[in-house]
């Protein structure tokens, strides 16, 4: 009797060693993944940090040569425009703004001619933002003569007036973070307080027309 429960203890403890042992290799793979798992979230979480805290990388995406080329042709495209309503426009406030537009455009063109003369830079028309200001100009233009003069003549240049100078103006103030030349910043400076002060006015004749 006594031999037969030493038997069964014996095998008591050799299954439990077993489950024991069992449970201990879990145990320890869990143990395991618990450790790689936080291993491969501060991995990822240090390259998250890295990519948030990257700066990208500064362009200087217009030469001097450019943004001479642009303000020349932005300028061209208000003398035509505004030469037209000088002529076309009905109202005389729409009248008087087109003038001012001829006057301070033809003067800007030709201060920008001649600082490009001093500064032996010759224009470049290559960029996609100078052709396509030239290919809108030249839309414009058109539209404006086709069009019956009227009231909806007037607020449709007013209207492409408040557009145009918008672009330029963003144009301009992107180009000024490229702008090489110290005199060219200078003009450059000038030349988009000119058009914010023609944009204020443009929006303002805009929303008298539309009420």
């Amino acid at each position: 009797m006594t031999r037969s429960l030493s038997r069964y203890a014996i095998a008591s403890t050799v299954a439990a060693c077993t489950v024991l042992g069992a449970c201990q290799k879990k145990g320890d793979l869990a143990a395991t993944d618990t450790t790689v798992a936080p291993a491969a979230v501060a991995a990822n979480s240090t390259d998250t940090s890295m990519s948030a805290g990257a700066v990208a990388p500064t362009k200087n995406d217009w030469t001097d040569a450019q943004i001479l080329a642009f303000a020349a042709a932005a300028n061209a495209g208000e003398i035509q425009e505004g030469t037209i309503a000088e002529h076309k426009a009905t109202s005389p406030a729409v009248k008087s703004f087109a003038r001012l537009m001829v006057t301070d455009h033809k003067k800007m063109l030709a201060d920008g001619k001649a600082l490009a003369t001093k500064l032996a830079i010759t224009p470049d028309t290559s960029k996609s933002d100078v052709t396509d200001l030239s290919k809108n100009v030249t839309d414009d233009v058109k539209d404006l003569n086709d069009k019956k003069a009227g009231k909806d003549w007037d607020s449709d240049y007013i209207g492409k007036q408040v557009d145009a100078h918008q672009k330029v103006l963003d144009k301009l103030q992107d180009a000024s973070k490229s702008a090489q030349n110290p005199q060219l910043k200078d003009a450059l400076s000038q030349s988009i307080g000119k058009v914010q002060e023609h944009l204020t006015k443009a929006q303002a004749l805009k929303d008298n027309t539309q009420s």
